[in-house]
């Protein structure tokens, strides 16, 4: 087994759909946390937040997602899905896989989307949910609506995937695309060279273009889901609340979403929830500022406990009156 820094072993377990890689750190009695890494990156993002958590009495599971590093497709026929339904049933099974009735789930990008999903459609495995840039399940419904230029500028790559050239781009330089990505979504982080080539060792998985282009052309209405997810979309379509404790995070420096005060999104939580602003932090928020990112995990547990004692005070209201 190998070490990367503060991640911990690279393990491998296999689920009902995959063989995950993940890296594992801290005592596997702690109270689970699962860090879940977005597009174009890897679990390298929270190689300075695992070793964090996991001193401070976490064990710390940070899993490669599908069509990345060494995460493989058990059966070779299965159709490569990118789609949401996808990223958030891998992680339903990898808690199973790993038998941990619940976890606290933090992640950004895809992988802060695929917590968003658990949380929504299986809140009793959720202890806690942060999720940076807020609500993150995809209103595909809504995905021909024009944003403003300057936001459609960053997301230039959504429509380059939706061709064949972005295609055959993608896998001709799956480490250059994500270069152009990184700066732009993170224009106050200097990455060096180093780890750009870490990360994109993560990119030579054999499933990685076909997972990235699905992803990108189901979520604009260009390629249909994969069959034995249609019933998870049909739900995730009613764009559902997510009712667990949680803390949404957005980083003032943000190259693709600009921070905003929360309140937008405010309808989509029905549980306990804070809205948190990271100053400088860029897209990639947990390897920019992990120090925040780790208190937010530890204060979304907080938020639990102070819900579950208003739950208790109001029960006994009711029934002292």
């Amino acid at each position: 087994m190998s070490r990367a820094r503060g991640l911990g072993e690279l393990r491998s377990i296999r689920t009902a759909t995959l063989t995950v890689g993940y890296h594992d750190v801290g005592d596997p009695a702690s109270p689970p946390v699962i860090l879940l890494h977005g597009f174009p990156y890897d679990p390298l993002s929270y190689v300075d937040v695992a070793g964090e958590l996991a001193s401070a009495g976490r064990r710390v599971i940070v899993p490669y997602l599908r069509g990345h590093g060494p995460t493989t497709f058990l059966d070779p026929a299965a159709p490569r899905s990118g789609q949401q339904a996808a990223l958030g049933t891998d992680v339903l099974e990898l808690m199973d896989a790993l038998e941990l009735p619940e976890a606290v789930l933090a992640g950004y990008d895809w992988g802060g989307r695929a917590a968003c999903v658990v949380a929504a459609a299986w809140p009793e495995r959720v202890r806690g949910l942060v999720s940076v840039n807020g609500y993150l399940i995809q209103d595909i419904a809504a995905a021909s609506h024009p944003l403003t230029p300057r936001l459609e500028a960053g997301f230039w790559y959504f429509f380059y995937f939706l061709t064949e050239r972005g295609r055959a781009g993608l896998a001709a330089d799956p480490r250059g695309v994500a270069e152009v990505i990184w700066r732009r979504n993170s224009p106050n982080w200097s990455f060096t060279d180093d780890e750009l080539d870490r990360v994109a060792r993560s990119f030579e998985n054999p499933d990685y273009v076909d997972v990235v282009i699905h992803s990108y052309r189901h979520r604009m209405g260009f390629a249909d889901g994969a069959e034995q997810f249609a019933e998870l979309e049909r739900f995730l379509a009613t764009q559902p609340v997510i009712p667990v404790p949680t803390i949404t995070l957005d980083g003032t420096a943000d190259g693709n979403f600009p921070a905003t005060d929360g309140t937008a999104a405010a309808a989509h939580f029905s549980g306990p929830r804070e809205h948190r602003q990271v100053d400088g932090a860029g897209h990639n928020l947990p390897r920019e500022r992990p120090h925040e990112f780790v208190r937010a995990v530890f204060d979304v547990t907080e938020l639990q406990r102070v819900d579950s004692q208003d739950a208790r005070r109001e029960r006994w209201c009711h029934v002292l009156s």
